[in-house]
Protein backbone atom coordinates (compact mmCIF):
# COMPACT_ATOMS: atom_id res chain seq x y z
CA UNK A 1 0.00 0.00 0.00
CA UNK A 2 1.07 3.57 -0.51
CA UNK A 3 2.51 5.07 2.65
CA UNK A 4 1.72 8.64 3.63
CA UNK A 5 4.65 10.96 3.02
CA UNK A 6 5.51 14.64 3.38
CA UNK A 7 8.95 16.22 3.59
CA UNK A 8 7.78 18.37 6.50
CA UNK A 9 10.93 20.47 6.77
CA UNK A 10 13.44 17.61 6.61
CA UNK A 11 16.89 18.39 5.19
CA UNK A 12 19.21 15.61 4.06
CA UNK A 13 22.92 16.18 3.45
CA UNK A 14 25.53 14.22 1.51
CA UNK A 15 29.13 15.08 0.71
CA UNK A 16 28.11 17.41 -2.13
CA UNK A 17 24.38 17.95 -1.76
CA UNK A 18 21.54 19.24 0.36
CA UNK A 19 18.06 17.82 -0.25
CA UNK A 20 15.17 19.89 1.06
CA UNK A 21 11.66 21.01 0.21
CA UNK A 22 11.25 23.43 -2.69
CA UNK A 23 10.76 27.14 -1.98
CA UNK A 24 9.40 29.97 -4.13
CA UNK A 25 12.89 31.47 -4.28
CA UNK A 26 13.96 28.41 -6.31
CA UNK A 27 12.03 29.50 -9.39
CA UNK A 28 15.02 30.81 -11.39
CA UNK A 29 17.11 27.69 -10.76
CA UNK A 30 14.15 25.41 -11.46
CA UNK A 31 13.35 27.08 -14.77
CA UNK A 32 17.04 27.05 -15.72
CA UNK A 33 17.29 23.25 -15.74
CA UNK A 34 13.67 22.35 -16.50
CA UNK A 35 13.61 24.50 -19.66
CA UNK A 36 16.48 22.63 -21.32
CA UNK A 37 15.24 20.37 -24.09
CA UNK A 38 15.95 16.73 -23.37
CA UNK A 39 15.90 16.97 -19.57
CA UNK A 40 12.21 16.47 -18.87
CA UNK A 41 11.75 14.31 -21.94
CA UNK A 42 14.01 11.63 -20.42
CA UNK A 43 11.53 11.40 -17.55
CA UNK A 44 8.45 11.52 -19.78
CA UNK A 45 7.47 15.20 -19.60
CA UNK A 46 8.02 18.15 -21.92
CA UNK A 47 10.70 20.66 -21.02
CA UNK A 48 9.26 23.92 -19.70
CA UNK A 49 8.70 26.46 -22.45
CA UNK A 50 8.00 29.37 -20.09
CA UNK A 51 8.73 30.59 -16.59
CA UNK A 52 4.98 30.48 -15.99
CA UNK A 53 5.01 26.71 -16.51
CA UNK A 54 7.88 26.36 -14.05
CA UNK A 55 5.99 28.54 -11.58
CA UNK A 56 2.90 26.34 -11.83
CA UNK A 57 4.91 23.17 -11.20
CA UNK A 58 6.91 24.81 -8.40
CA UNK A 59 3.69 25.80 -6.64
CA UNK A 60 2.53 22.20 -6.94
CA UNK A 61 5.80 20.92 -5.49
CA UNK A 62 5.43 23.26 -2.52
CA UNK A 63 1.78 22.46 -1.83
CA UNK A 64 2.21 18.68 -2.10
CA UNK A 65 5.50 18.69 -0.12
CA UNK A 66 6.76 15.37 -1.48
CA UNK A 67 9.48 16.50 -3.92
CA UNK A 68 13.00 17.25 -2.73
CA UNK A 69 15.03 20.02 -4.32
CA UNK A 70 18.55 18.75 -5.06
CA UNK A 71 20.93 21.57 -4.13
CA UNK A 72 24.69 21.91 -4.43
CA UNK A 73 26.09 22.26 -0.95
CA UNK A 74 28.83 24.64 -2.15
CA UNK A 75 26.48 27.39 -3.32
CA UNK A 76 22.86 26.35 -2.68
CA UNK A 77 21.98 26.16 -6.38
CA UNK A 78 19.03 23.88 -7.19
CA UNK A 79 20.08 21.48 -9.95
CA UNK A 80 17.35 18.86 -9.90
CA UNK A 81 14.42 17.27 -8.12
CA UNK A 82 13.61 13.94 -6.48
CA UNK A 83 9.98 13.06 -5.87
CA UNK A 84 8.65 10.49 -3.42
CA UNK A 85 5.56 9.60 -5.40
CA UNK A 86 2.63 7.24 -4.97
CA UNK A 87 3.24 4.04 -6.89
CA UNK A 88 0.65 3.14 -9.50
CA UNK A 89 -1.61 0.11 -9.91
CA UNK A 90 -2.01 -0.21 -6.16
CA UNK A 91 -5.08 -2.42 -6.41
CA UNK A 92 -3.55 -4.69 -9.05
CA UNK A 93 -0.18 -5.22 -7.34
CA UNK A 94 -1.52 -7.33 -4.49
CA UNK A 95 1.97 -8.39 -3.38
CA UNK A 96 2.27 -5.03 -1.66
CA UNK A 97 -0.90 -5.46 0.43
CA UNK A 98 0.04 -4.95 4.07
CA UNK A 99 3.40 -3.37 3.19
CA UNK A 100 4.21 0.36 3.13
CA UNK A 101 5.92 1.78 0.06
CA UNK A 102 6.32 4.64 -2.41
CA UNK A 103 7.89 5.28 -5.81
CA UNK A 104 10.95 7.47 -6.46
CA UNK A 105 11.29 9.67 -9.54
CA UNK A 106 14.04 12.17 -10.33
CA UNK A 107 15.40 14.73 -12.76
CA UNK A 108 18.84 16.35 -12.94
CA UNK A 109 20.02 19.39 -14.86
CA UNK A 110 21.91 18.42 -18.02
CA UNK A 111 25.08 20.27 -16.96
CA UNK A 112 25.43 17.83 -14.04
CA UNK A 113 24.96 14.52 -15.83
CA UNK A 114 27.75 11.97 -15.51
CA UNK A 115 29.12 13.20 -12.18
CA UNK A 116 27.54 10.63 -9.85
CA UNK A 117 25.27 13.27 -8.36
CA UNK A 118 21.97 11.49 -8.84
CA UNK A 119 23.03 8.18 -7.24
CA UNK A 120 24.32 10.24 -4.31
CA UNK A 121 20.93 11.93 -3.93
CA UNK A 122 18.88 8.77 -4.44
CA UNK A 123 20.89 6.79 -1.87
CA UNK A 124 20.36 9.55 0.71
CA UNK A 125 16.60 9.52 0.17
CA UNK A 126 16.43 5.72 0.21
CA UNK A 127 18.28 5.70 3.54
CA UNK A 128 15.86 8.25 4.98
CA UNK A 129 12.75 6.45 3.73
CA UNK A 130 13.87 3.08 5.07
CA UNK A 131 15.63 4.08 8.29
CA UNK A 132 13.53 7.02 9.46
CA UNK A 133 10.16 6.67 7.69
CA UNK A 134 10.26 2.87 8.13
CA UNK A 135 9.01 2.05 4.63
CA UNK A 136 9.05 -1.58 3.55
CA UNK A 137 9.73 -1.14 -0.17
CA UNK A 138 10.34 1.37 -2.95
CA UNK A 139 9.72 1.19 -6.67
CA UNK A 140 11.55 3.16 -9.34
CA UNK A 141 11.21 2.91 -13.10
CA UNK A 142 12.87 3.97 -16.32
CA UNK A 143 11.95 4.00 -20.00
CA UNK A 144 14.05 1.81 -22.28
CA UNK A 145 15.49 4.89 -24.01
CA UNK A 146 16.84 6.31 -20.73
CA UNK A 147 20.05 4.36 -20.14
CA UNK A 148 21.33 7.01 -17.71
CA UNK A 149 18.40 6.45 -15.37
CA UNK A 150 18.92 2.70 -15.63
CA UNK A 151 22.53 3.10 -14.48
CA UNK A 152 21.52 5.33 -11.56
CA UNK A 153 19.08 2.71 -10.32
CA UNK A 154 21.60 -0.10 -10.74
CA UNK A 155 24.10 1.86 -8.63
CA UNK A 156 21.45 2.23 -5.92
CA UNK A 157 20.85 -1.51 -5.65
CA UNK A 158 17.34 -1.80 -7.05
CA UNK A 159 16.36 -5.01 -8.84
CA UNK A 160 14.42 -5.33 -12.11
CA UNK A 161 10.85 -6.13 -11.11
CA UNK A 162 8.44 -5.83 -14.05
CA UNK A 163 8.63 -5.07 -17.77
CA UNK A 164 5.77 -2.73 -18.60
CA UNK A 165 4.51 -0.16 -21.05
CA UNK A 166 4.34 3.07 -19.12
CA UNK A 167 2.40 6.21 -19.96
CA UNK A 168 4.27 9.51 -20.24
CA UNK A 169 3.02 13.04 -19.72
CA UNK A 170 3.71 13.56 -23.41
CA UNK A 171 0.72 11.38 -24.24
CA UNK A 172 2.79 8.40 -25.38
CA UNK A 173 3.21 4.89 -24.06
CA UNK A 174 6.80 3.68 -23.77
CA UNK A 175 8.31 0.29 -22.90
CA UNK A 176 10.35 0.25 -19.75
CA UNK A 177 11.29 -1.48 -16.54
CA UNK A 178 9.89 -1.01 -13.05
CA UNK A 179 12.47 -1.77 -10.36
CA UNK A 180 11.96 -2.83 -6.76
CA UNK A 181 13.97 -2.32 -3.58
CA UNK A 182 13.02 -3.78 -0.21
CA UNK A 183 14.14 -2.62 3.23
CA UNK A 184 17.04 -4.91 4.15
CA UNK A 185 16.32 -4.37 7.85
CA UNK A 186 13.04 -6.24 7.50
CA UNK A 187 11.97 -9.78 6.70
CA UNK A 188 9.77 -9.22 3.67
CA UNK A 189 8.38 -11.94 1.42
CA UNK A 190 6.18 -11.09 -1.54
CA UNK A 191 3.65 -13.29 -3.30
CA UNK A 192 3.83 -11.73 -6.74
CA UNK A 193 0.76 -11.05 -8.85
CA UNK A 194 0.57 -10.79 -12.66
CA UNK A 195 3.40 -13.21 -13.56
CA UNK A 196 3.15 -12.22 -17.23
CA UNK A 197 5.09 -8.99 -16.57
CA UNK A 198 7.44 -10.19 -13.84
CA UNK A 199 11.21 -10.10 -14.11
CA UNK A 200 12.20 -10.41 -10.45
CA UNK A 201 11.15 -13.18 -8.11
CA UNK A 202 12.45 -13.50 -4.59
Amino acid sequence: MNAEFRINGVRLETDRLVLRAFEMSDLDDFYEYASVEGVGEMAGWRHHESRQKSLEILELFISEDKTFAICLKENGKVIGSLGVERYGMEEALTEFDGYKGREIGYVLGKDYWGRGIMPEAVKAVIGYLFEVCDLDFLTCGYYDFNSRSKRVQEKCGVKPYRRLKMETRLGTEEPGVLNLLTNSNKDITFEFSHPETLIFRD
